[in-house]
């Protein structure tokens, strides 16, 4: 880590992890900049809390650092690193960063997952925030309740979410590991499902003897990591196999759930939740599972969970348009969009528009054939173009090659390729009392904002 009023600079430092980190680092004392390849709504809130934001990537940039962190994503060859290096600037990518910062907490409760690791790290925040702890906080996303995605706090708990992607949260320290499934994701990186597979089960070792290694034991590839691990290890779930089940479960008519956990058949808590679907219920167990190992008071942590309402860009209602309700979901791989789409079923709507910006070329081409069983339950579907994120064209993919099959498959698809031809389509088909879900970790959700600043919003039902 660093000391005091060291200058650390941040390559990439509007993404997600990177921005909290930026956060973090400041409130920690240092003095943080940092670059990145266009201007968000994060770059600005940084320059807002005083940082040296540089748009563009350059050598000088670099100039009175004493540390620079990278993101994975960076190329080695990036002007910005190869000067800190040439200068002999010490140089530590994101993840190594972060698991030197945990090394300072006693507790470090690290949620892994190929999806659902922001809305379990922030159910989990939230609810040792409200039980009266003073956790640190890292997620991938901005959560309201506990103040943003970065948060510094006492020395007992840092609650993080912990990426897979290039085996980052190998990087990680946890006393506490969550599992939440493991699924094909990232195949640029790994070989194949059972190579993701093995990477957990490097993860789940990474805890200490005295840790814990809690997974959700109805994925049979979380189940069998535990099965291997020589620590302490909790399940949860739905079948009943499960330490930690949620039982009598019933859902109201927007798929919210009402449900009592129970560990080896005993009640802890009734739990209502008001975010909707059988994942959240997941989501509800894997926190609880946590708090129980913390020995959080389950009352507490029963009213914690029935007051969280998400993070942004996790079913996110952005704002009501000439009648026309308009949601984001960070969701991209097919999992994740599928049960976005279920709840978005769920909701009141006449046609359910699932606008979806493929992220990576890597990711539409290994998964294509998932992505082809995706969209089921919605109405119409419109496809930008891929964000291309780290990567660039290999001229072998690209998103109208996925119109066709999807029609084959009985979709209404419809290659909408700019954010301007998608919001002009939906525009010229949308009726009041439609429903429009825009899918993907791009930046989509600009899409929902552009349709607002031209359009008449009214002010969203709470």
């Amino acid at each position: 880590m660093t000391d005091g009023k060291a200058h650390v600079h941040f390559i990439g430092i509007g993404g997600s992890s990177m921005s909290g980190l930026a956060k973090m680092t400041q409130a920690m004392g240092s003095e943080v900049s940092g670059s990145d390849r266009t201007r968000s709504h994060k770059t600005e809130d940084l320059q807002h809390m005083g940082m040296t934001i540089h748009i563009g990537h350059a050598p000088e940039n670099v100039d009175g650092a004493d540390l620079v962190v990278y993101t994975a994503a960076i190329p080695e060859d990036n002007p910005e690193l190869s000067a800190a290096r040439q200068r002999g600037i010490p140089c530590m990518e994101r993840a190594a960063y972060l698991g030197r910062m945990m090394d300072a907490y006693q507790q470090v409760i690290c949620v892994s997952g190929t999806h659902g690791k922001t809305t379990t790290t922030s159910m989990i925040a939230q609810t040792f925030s409200y039980c009266g702890e003073n956790p640190t906080i890292h997620i991938g996303g901005e959560l309201d309740a506990v103040g943003g995605g970065g948060v510094v706090g006492g020395k007992e708990f840092f609650v993080c979410e912990a990426c897979e992607y290039k085996r980052s949260f190998l990087s990680f320290h946890p006393t506490v590991a969550v599992i939440l499934n493991i699924d094909e994701d990232h195949l640029d990186y790994y070989k194949d499902i059972d190579d993701i597979e093995s990477a957990f089960d490097e993860f789940a070792h990474k805890t200490p003897r005295d840790g814990v290694v809690i997974g959700w034991g109805d994925d049979f590839r979380v189940r069998r990591v535990l099965e291997q691990s020589d620590r302490r290890t909790r399940t949860f779930g739905l079948e009943p196999f499960n330490e930690l089940r949620a039982e009598d479960v019933t859902y109201d008519e927007q798929g919210r759930a009402f449900f009592t956990a129970t560990l080896f058949g005993h009640p802890l808590m009734d739990v209502q939740l008001k975010v909707a679907g059988e994942h959240s219920v997941v989501d509800a167990l894997a926190c609880i599972a946590v708090a129980e190992t913390m020995q959080l008071p389950m009352t507490q942590v029963a009213q914690a969970l029935s007051q969280f309402t998400g993070a942004h860009r996790r079913f996110e209602l952005t704002g009501v348009v000439d009648g026309v309700r308009l949601y984001t979901d960070y969701g991209h791989n097919p999992a994740e969009i599928r049960n976005a789409l279920h709840i978005a079923a769920l909701q009141p709507h006449n046609t359910l528009w699932s606008v979806w910006q493929p992220h990576t070329y890597s990711r539409t081409k290994t998964l294509f054939d998932q992505f082809l069983t995706t969209f089921g339950e919605a109405d119409k579907v419109l496809i930008t173009d891929i964000c291309a994120a780290r990567e660039t064209d290999p001229g072998d993919i690209s998103s109208d090659m996925l119109i066709g099959p999807l029609r084959g498959k009985g979709v209404d698809a419809v290659h909408t390729p700019s954010f301007d031809d998608t919001e002009a389509y939906l525009r010229a088909h949308w009726q009041p009392g439609d429903l429009v879900i825009t899918h993907g970790c791009g930046d989509i959700d600009l899409l929902n904002e552009q349709i607002s600043l031209h359009g008449d919003t009214k002010e969203m039902e709470t």
